[in-house]
């Protein structure tokens, strides 16, 4: 392992002059409990795991984990702490207030018509704003973001006035966007900023070494618009941690089970030349992978997942834990290196998209949509042709 660089008190550098974060960041999603990650830890386990200091004192919840359950376990974390020694980032969007969950596609989204209109879009993320700082046990947001958000939620103007009307009234010191669950978004991300990014601080986005499309291509656009960005999934399912082998049991609901059948082998082999860089920085390719994150435009915070794995030679995740905090928070990487290993990783065309895509099919879905002439005008802004650079083209 790479040296512990621990710094005693945050220095919450990082970020726009609205609100900073942390360069490193806890999630709730991690420890198995609340989503299907790895082997679950134990709710103690994860309090513990999610405590503020020991270098890392950002912590980032999403409402909808255990219905809220998540929120309230993140609130025993930081019981009895300075507020202001951490920074806390929330997320809201799925109704599971009154929405119904529709098996593995989850709450629907709180703008689906089928639940409200426009008129309530206000009411609704006021209401869930307060209950989630209820459950955490705290007055305040540092970072409120709009979770897997549907296409009304990128375009819809009531929604972006709803959202800058909770941080105008206290509940949040900036907002921000968190596309999901799965990769893409893209267009949707360039427009929003385009659209509302004098109201949007913050936005959160699927990034890593083996993982640089298409997060990437949204990141210029964010830094036009001057929106920070914290990048998840950092870890590429576990495998940057280097305790995940093709053996590695997965329990059932593991999420990781819905990646293609090789990607455990191929992602080991990749990372394997990724290596001789890690060493030349006294980096372990979980830092690696963190430091490549950072060396690119507006990216300021990143948030692997903490994954316990099961069978022999799974690392304690506490001792991920301890790694994550030793991530250099100045930049280590020449930009000779990152195009290095952004070669390597290459997924260009690797998967299907989410959001506006040129091969979507039917009828508009919550996660799958059409390219109207706007987003595609909003593309080319940036250099990007649906149809070559958001298209599958790996068999």
């Amino acid at each position: 392992m790479g040296p512990e660089r621990d710094a005693p008190v945050p220095a919450f550098l990082y970020g726009s002059v609205v609100t900073a974060l942390g360069t490193t960041a806890l999630g709730t999603w991690s420890g198995g409990e609340f989503m299907g990650f790895g082997e679950p830890i134990g709710r103690e386990r994860l309090e513990e795991l999610l405590r503020p200091g020991r270098g890392i004192h950002t912590v980032i919840s999403a409402d909808v984990y255990g219905e809220g359950a998540a929120d309230e376990l993140l609130g025993r974390a930081l019981r009895g702490l300075p507020r202001s020694s951490y920074r806390l980032v929330g997320a809201i969007g799925h109704d599971f207030y009154e929405g119904e969950r529709r098996g593995a596609k989850g709450f629907p989204r709180f703008t689906d018509p089928s639940l409200r209109g426009e008129d309530q879009y206000g009411s609704y993320l006021r209401m869930a704003a307060e209950r989630s700082l209820e459950r955490l046990g705290v007055s305040s947001f540092d970072v409120l973001l709009l979770h897997n958000p549907d296409r009304r939620g990128y375009e819809s103007e009531a929604v972006w006035d709803a959202m800058a009307a909770l941080r105008d009234e206290g509940l949040t010191d900036a907002i921000g966007v968190a596309p999901g669950p799965a990769n893409g978004f893209t267009l949707d991300l360039i427009r929003c900023y385009e659209r509302f990014g004098e109201r949007i601080d913050w936005a959160m986005i699927i990034l890593n070494p083996l993982e640089p499309w298409p997060g990437e291509l949204s990141l210029d656009a964010a830094a036009a618009a001057g929106v920070d960005v914290i990048t998840r999934v950092v870890d590429y399912g576990g495998l940057f941690w280097g305790d995940l082998r093709e053996d590695t049991p997965l329990r059932e609901h593991d999420h990781r089970r819905f990646r293609p059948g090789d990607w455990i082998r191929e992602g080991r082999r990749k990372i394997e030349r990724m290596l001789p860089i890690a060493a030349a920085h006294d980096l372990t390719p979980l830092q690696l992978a963190c430091q490549w994150n950072l060396a690119h435009p507006a990216v300021r915070c990143v948030v692997p997942t903490l994954i316990q794995e099961a069978g022999a030679g799974a690392r304690p995740i506490e001792e991920k834990r301890r790694e994550l905090a030793g991530v250099p928070s100045e930049r280590w990487l020449a930009d000779w290196e990152v195009a290095a290993i952004r070669r390597i990783g290459d997924n260009t065309g690797c998967m299907t998209l989410k959001g506006a895509n040129p091969e979507h099919e039917g009828e508009e879905q919550p996660d799958s949509w059409a390219i109207s002439e706007e987003l595609a005008e909003a593309g080319a802004r940036y250099g990007i042709d649906p149809e070559r650079a958001l298209v599958r083209t790996a068999a």
